[in-house]
C-alpha cells in the first residue's frame, strides 16, 4: 500500500470490518472552484452590459435600418437620415428583401422597416402593396415614400419591397415579420448544405420532412418511450438482458435489411407508367434512397455479427456486472432520472447563452456602413467578449455534465462500499449532491477545465480546416486531420480518466489530479480488466442504442412508407433515427457511467481484499461467485490450453494477488 500514497484511507481500513469512505469529507481544488466563480461572473457582466447598452431592446423590438427602434420614440442620431422617428404605432420589422441572405455575416441584406402591421397575405403587385398600408395604416415602402405615391413614383422599384411580397406573421416575443412560405427557408438551406448539387432535391426533402411532421414526432415520442421501457428492463432482468438484446438485436438486423431489400425490390416492380413526372422523380429518389439503406444494412450487420462472434466468450464476465448494475438502480430508482436533470440544466443554460448571444450581435454604437444603414458595433478591448462568451459555453456545459457524472459516482460508491444495504441514506443521489455542492465544486471545475483546453484547440482546427477546404495542399490537409484526429482521442481518454477521478474523489475526498493519478494506477493495474469488463459492457449497451434506433427506424419505414407517391422520406428518416440514438444514449449512457464506477470499485476492492477473515469483499453475491468461478476455471483452463487461460486470467489474478 504504501507505493500507492492515494489509496491509504484504503489501506489503513483493510483490517477493519466496515470502511465507510464518504464519512471523512474535506473541500477539494477550492482555487479552482474560486477561478470558476469568477468567471462565471464574467459571463454575467457580459449579459448585463449588453443589456445596459440598450441591446435587449432593440433584440426583443426589433430596429429598422437608420437606427430606431421599433414600438417607441428614438432619439436623432447625427448625420444618419431618418433617424430619431416616432415608431409607438409601428412595432414590427419588415425586410423588403426576407429571403436575401448574407451566410458570411450571418444576416439578413435587405432594409428593414418599422411596420404596423405584417402582410398577412401575399400581395402580388404595387397597387396591391399600397391598398393594404391604405387599409391597415402599414406602410410597407421606404419613409420617404408616401402610400399615395406606390403606383406613380419611379423610385417605387427601389423604395418598396420586392415583389410578390411573400405572406408573413410576426415572430412571437420578437416582433419580426417572418415569411411563413417554406420555400425561403429552402433557400436558405441551400445555402448551408454544399452537397446537393440540384436545389430542387432540397425542396422535395424539406417538403417531405413538413409533410410527415406528425409522424416525426409520434416516432421521436416512441423512441423516448421505448428507451424508457429498456432502463425499467434493465433494472429488474439484467441477468438474462444481455443474451436477450444479443437475441433482439440478431433478429432486428435481419428483419430490418430483409424489410430494406423487400420494399426496394417492391418499388422497383411498381409500374411507373401512370405517374406523372414529379411523381416518377419523387420514386426514383426514395428509390435510389432504399439501395443505400439496403446496402448499407446489410455491411452493418455483417459486421455486428462478426464484433458478437469474437466477443461471445466474455459475455458471462459482463453479465454478473450488469446484475448488480441492475441492482444498483433497483436501490437507486433516481438514477434513472438524472438525464432530465442535467438535460434540463443544459437547456436552460443554453438558453441563457444564446440570448446573451443576441444581446451581443445587437450590442455597441451606432456606425454607418457603406450603404448609409445604421449597424451596432462593439469597438475596443470589449469586442473579443465573443470569445469569452464562447469560452463559456464549452466549460460551463463540461462543468453540468462533470456534475452528473459526480453525483452518480458518489451514489454507486455509496452503494457499494455499505454493506447492510438497508443501512443506506434514504436518498443515496440527493445525498451524492449535497457532498458534490459542499466539497467537490472546484473538482469538477478543474476536470471540466481540462476537458475545455482540448476542446478549444480541436475547434479551432476543424474551422481553420473547412475555411480552407478546396484551398490547402495535400500534406497541409493531412496535417490538420492528423491534429484534429489526436485531440479529438486525447479528448476521450481524458474524458474516461476524469470519470474514474470523480469516483476516486467520492471514494477518499482527494483532490483531482491525486484522485487521477491513483484512477490512472489502477485503471493500469487491471488494464486487461478494463478491456474486458469496460469494452464489452459498453458494447452491450451500444447494442441496446441499435436496438432503439432499429426499433424506431423499421416503425418509421412501414409508416413513411404509405407516403412515398407523394413525399420523399429520406431525410425525415435520418431525423427520426438520429434523434433515437441521441435519446437511447442520454438514458443508456447512465448505466454505462454505474457500470464504469462499479468496475473502479471493483478492482480497488480486489486490490486489497482478498475474502479471508478481516479482508472480506464489499461486493456483491454475483461478482463474489464469479471470481471464485474464475479460480476454478482457470485452474482447469491450465490443464486444457492456454488460450482459455488467458482469456479467464484477468478476473482471477486481481483477487489472487490482493
Amino acid at each position: 500500500c504504501s507505493c500507492c500514497p492515494g489509496w491509504s484511507a484504503v489501506a489503513q481500513s483493510c483490517s477493519k470490518r466496515e470502511w465507510k469512505p464518504l464519512e471523512d469529507r474535506s473541500c477539494t481544488d477550492i482555487p479552482w472552484l474560486l477561478l470558476f466563480i469568477l468567471f462565471c461572473i464574467g459571463m454575467g457582466f457580459i449579459c448585463g452590459f449588453s443589456i445596459a447598452t440598450g441591446a435587449a431592446a432593440r433584440l426583443v423590438s426589433g430596429y429598422d435600418s437608420y437606427g430606431n427602434i421599433c414600438g417607441q420614440k428614438n432619439t436623432k442620431l447625427e448625420a444618419i437620415p431618418n433617424s430619431g422617428m416616432d415608431h409607438t404605432q409601428r412595432k414590427y420589422v419588415f425586410f423588403l428583401d426576407p429571403c436575401n441572405l448574407d451566410l458570411i455575416n450571418r444576416k439578413i441584406k435587405s432594409v428593414a422597416l418599422c411596420v404596423a402591421a405584417c402582410p398577412r397575405q401575399e400581395l402580388k403587385t404595387l397597387s396591391d402593396v399600397q391598398k393594404f398600408a391604405e387599409m391597415n395604416g402599414s406602410a410597407l415602402c421606404s419613409y420617404n415614400l408616401k402610400p399615395s405615391e406606390y403606383t406613380t413614383s419611379s423610385k417605387s422599384s427601389v423604395l418598396c419591397p420586392k415583389l410578390p411580397v411573400p405572406a408573413s406573421a410576426p415572430i412571437p416575443f420578437f416582433h419580426r415579420c417572418a415569411p411563413v412560405n417554406i420555400s425561403c427557408y429552402a433557400k436558405f438551406a441551400e445555402a448551408l448544405i454544399t452537397f446537393v448539387s440540384d436545389n430542387s432535391v432540397l425542396h422535395r426533402l424539406i417538403s417531405g420532412v413538413m409533410t410527415s411532421k406528425e409522424i416525426i414526432l409520434g416516432l421521436c415520442l416512441l423512441s423516448l418511450v421505448l428507451s424508457m421501457i429498456l432502463m425499467v428492463i434493465i433494472r429488474y432482468i439484467s441477468r438474462v438482458l444481455v443474451w436477450i438484446l444479443t437475441i433482439l438485436v440478431i433478429l432486428g438486423s435481419l428483419g430490418g435489411t430483409g424489410v430494406l431489400w423487400w420494399l426496394y425490390a417492391k418499388q422497383r416492380r411498381s409500374p411507373k407508367e401512370t405517374i406523372t413526372p414529379e411523381q416518377l422523380q419523387i420514386a426514383e429518389d426514395n428509390l435510389r434512397a432504399l439501395l443505400i439503406y439496403a446496402i448499407s444494412a446489410t455491411v452493418f450487420t455483417v459486421i455486428l455479427f462478426l464484433i458478437m462472434l469474437v466477443m461471445r466468450k466474455r459475455v458471462a464476465l459482463t453479465i454478473a456486472l450488469f446484475h448488480v448494475a441492475g441492482k444498483v438502480f433497483i436501490h437507486l430508482p433516481l438514477l434513472v432520472f438524472q438525464p432530465f436533470w442535467t438535460f434540463f440544466a443544459l437547456v436552460l443554460f443554453w438558453v441563457y447563452w444564446i440570448m446573451t448571444l443576441l444581446f451581443l450581435g445587437t450590442t455597441g454604437s451606432p456606425v454607418q456602413n457603406e450603404q448609409g444603414f445604421v449597424e451596432f458595433k462593439i469597438s475596443g478591448p470589449l469586442q473579443y467578449m465573443w470569445w469569452y462568451h464562447v469560452v463559456g459555453l464549452i466549460w460551463i456545459s463540461e462543468f453540468i455534465l462533470a456534475c452528473q457524472q459526480m453525483t452518480v459516482a458518489g451514489a454507486v460508491v455509496t452503494y457499494y462500499f455499505t454493506r447492510d444495504k438497508r443501512n443506506l441514506p434514504f436518498t443515496p443521489i440527493l445525498a451524492s449532491v449535497n457532498r458534490l455542492i459542499r466539497y467537490h465544486l472546484g473538482t469538477v471545475a478543474k476536470g471540466s477545465f481540462i476537458i475545455t483546453l482540448v476542446k478549444i484547440p480541436r475547434m479551432i482546427l476543424m474551422y481553420i480546416h473547412s475555411q480552407l477546404k478546396g484551398k490547402e495542399n495535400a500534406c497541409a490537409r493531412c496535417v490538420l486531420k492528423s491534429c484534429i484526429c489526436c485531440l479529438w482521442c486525447l479528448e476521450k481518454c481524458l474524458n474516461y480518466l476524469n470519470q474514474n477521478a470523480y469516483t476516486a474523489t467520492a471514494i477518499n475526498s482527494t483532490n483531482f489530479c491525486t484522485s487521477a493519478k491513483d484512477a490512472f494506477v489502477i485503471l493500469v493495474e487491471n488494464a486487461l480488466r478494463v478491456a474486458t469488463i469496460n469494452t464489452v459492457g459498453d458494447f452491450m449497451l451500444f447494442l441496446g442504442k441499435v436496438l432503439i434506433v432499429c426499433s424506431t427506424g423499421l416503425a418509421g419505414i412501414m409508416l413513411l412508407n404509405y407516403q412515398q407517391d407523394y413525399t420523399v422520406w429520406v431525410l425525415p428518416l435520418i431525423i427520426v433515427c438520429l434523434f433515437a440514438f441521441l435519446v437511447a444514449h442520454c438514458f443508456l449512457s447512465i448505466y454505462e457511467m454505474v457500470v464504469d464506477v462499479l468496475f473502479l470499485c471493483f478492482a480497488i476492492d480486489t486490490k486489497y481484499n482478498d475474502g479471508s477473515p478481516g479482508r472480506e469483499f464489499y461486493m456483491d453475491k454475483v461478482l463474489m461467485e464469479f471470481v471464485e468461478n474464475s479460480r476454478k476455471a482457470m485452474k482447469e483452463a491450465g490443464k486444457g490450453g492456454v488460450a482459455d487461460a488467458r482469456e479467464l486470467k484477468p478476473m482471477a489474478s486481481g483477487a489472487s494477488s490482493a
